[in-house]
């Protein structure tokens, strides 16, 4: 197993601890520290396993689909951990969610029809943008609440945008043939 492959693995795993501690509310007033260190640490991961692919030659099919699945497990995990602590309102995850599904659905149809979706930027700045925003909400700086509610707003913007996006891009995919 190559290096992106696991960064890609360890993404994974630590959504197990990044969860725990974001639900139980463990270990305490340190907690929301740790687990905000544990989700930009794999938030990494998602640059580095990419970019050390592409640029070394060891992009693989397990890489293509765990990937992405990696992405959207963090992201919905933090996104309900966040909405169970009443940090964002269930409108704005369900929007998130229900886009990362529709994705994953074009994905998957146009991998049969042997067509790879690549990431647009709209879907990056996406990402970005929910990253940033799931940062904020669970530092929870009462001071930065203003900034932190514009974060949620652009990340549900671009989240919208983006799913556009792909399906303008994309709309051959659904069509029958």
């Amino acid at each position: 197993m190559n290096l992106p492959n696991k960064l890609t693995i360890l993404r994974v795993i630590l959504i197990i601890p990044f969860c725990i501690i974001m639900l139980t509310g463990w270990p305490g007033s340190a907690g929301k520290w740790i687990a905000v260190t544990i989700f930009v640490v794999a938030s990494i991961t998602d640059m580095l396993d990419g970019m050390i692919a592409r640029k070394n030659g060891l992009v693989t099919n397990f890489g293509k689909f765990m990937d992405p699945l990696a992405d959207k497990l963090l992201v919905c995990a933090a996104l309900i951990c966040l909405m169970d602590r009443s940090a964002i309102p269930a409108w704005a995850v369900i929007i998130i969610m229900s886009r990362e599904f529709i994705i994953s659905g074009f994905r998957l149809v146009a991998s049969d029809s042997g067509v790879v979706i690549a990431a647009s930027y709209f879907g990056k700045f996406k990402t970005v943008s929910q990253m940033v925003m799931i940062i904020m909400m669970i530092c929870d700086f009462e001071i930065l609440k203003p900034l932190t509610i514009l974060a949620m707003y652009v990340a549900v913007i671009s989240t919208v945008i983006s799913l556009v996006d792909y399906i303008v891009k994309n709309k051959e995919v659904i069509k029958d043939k």
